[in-house]
């Protein structure tokens, strides 16, 4: 369980290194959503 709380934590740590994400500049939540997307496909 620990192994798998430890990745999940080390992928959100590497999201929050895209500052538009972090901050939020997308108004809209399904652009929003779709660069999270784009951006964990890219991560994993």
């Amino acid at each position: 369980m620990y192994r798998q709380r430890n990745l999940v934590e080390r992928f959100f740590n590497r999201i929050k290194h895209y500052c538009d994400i972090a901050t939020r500049y997308d108004k809209n939540p399904a652009n929003f959503l779709a660069k999270i997307k784009l951006i964990a496909f890219r991560i994993w």
